[in-house]
């Protein structure tokens, strides 16, 4: 009986430790969906879909153009922050006086089209970089250098995002536009310009993002939909466009996913993470920390 109490308690080990890796690339993708929605006070529906564009495009440079992993990805995040810069001047600066609705049906579109373009373009077919990374052994405990390299490629994603909101002008006036756009527009600050940095940069993330999902995902035209809804669900639930809710959001919704893969499957750990979603909506339907108006 101690036996099976000492390998259970290394198996839940093993989940917790998973769901925090987990939880450092949900958490990446959380922030680039809140910086948007913090700054623009738009929802990205179709962001998933620039990951899979970002993911596509390291397949392609990695398999077909012959380039290494490394010099790869800088290309695919600046392939992506491109499209998400495109993407507010051509789909979302038209409707940012339009109603709320509008602008979700608007990148819903974006969505789709996304989608009908990756399936002309690539086909339905899975593919993968063919990388094969090895596993990290710890006594009865295993785990993925893919998941242990995205993870520390996200945390220093967000630091690097952290910096350069707090030690730059341009992540000043983001920041304080996310708190007051209406004053800040009022002071001589060119919103046009801090609404397309911040659609390049929250596309940046979406980039690095694909660079690290692309080493444990098949690509696929419909791979968004892995990930696509947990990361609103984690922006809604940590309160949108709040960054440190979602933060914490993202690592709750990690660990209830291990470790709901670890008493059944990884099906199941979903079905609880969105049950528990449901719930925490009837008791703070603004999200855990909700911005204050």
């Amino acid at each position: 009986m101690q036996g099976f109490l000492d390998i259970f308690d290394i198996y839940l080990l093993e989940a917790v430790i998973n769901g925090i890796l987990l939880g450092g690339v949900l958490a990446l993708l959380a922030l680039g969906l809140n910086l948007i929605f913090g700054v623009i006070d738009v929802t990205w529906i179709c962001y998933a879909e620039l990951v899979m564009i970002g993911m596509y495009g390291m397949y392609y440079m990695v398999q077909v153009f012959g380039l290494p992993y490394w010099a790869a990805a800088p290309f695919a995040i600046m392939l992506v922050a491109a499209l998400g810069a495109a993407l507010h001047y051509f789909v979302i600066a038209p409707l940012l006086t339009a109603a709320p609705i509008n602008q979700l049906l608007a990148t819903g579109g974006v969505l789709f089209i996304l989608q009908s373009f990756a399936t002309v373009a690539f086909g339905i077919d899975f593919r993968n970089l063919g990388i094969r990374l090895p596993v990290l052994t710890l006594g009865e405990m295993h785990f993925s250098y893919s998941r242990l390299l995205s993870f520390i490629a996200a945390l220093a994603g967000m630091i690097v995002v952290y910096l350069f909101m707090t030690r730059t002008f341009t992540g000043t006036a983001i920041r304080a536009i996310a708190q007051d756009r209406q004053i800040m527009s009022l002071m001589g600050v060119d919103t046009k310009r801090i609404y397309l940095v911040t659609s390049a940069l929250g596309g940046a993330l979406a980039g690095l993002a694909a660079c690290l999902l692309v080493l444990q995902y098949d690509v696929h035209p419909f791979v968004g939909l892995s990930f696509g809804p947990i990361t609103f669900l984690i922006c809604v639930l940590g309160g949108l466009g709040n960054f440190i809710g979602g933060f914490i959001a993202a690592f709750v919704f990690a660990e209830i996913i291990s470790l709901g893969g670890l008493f059944s499957d990884l099906e199941w750990g979903y079905v609880l993470a969105f049950a528990f979603f449901i719930v925490m909506m009837f008791i703070r339907p603004a999200g855990l920390m909700a911005r204050r108006s």
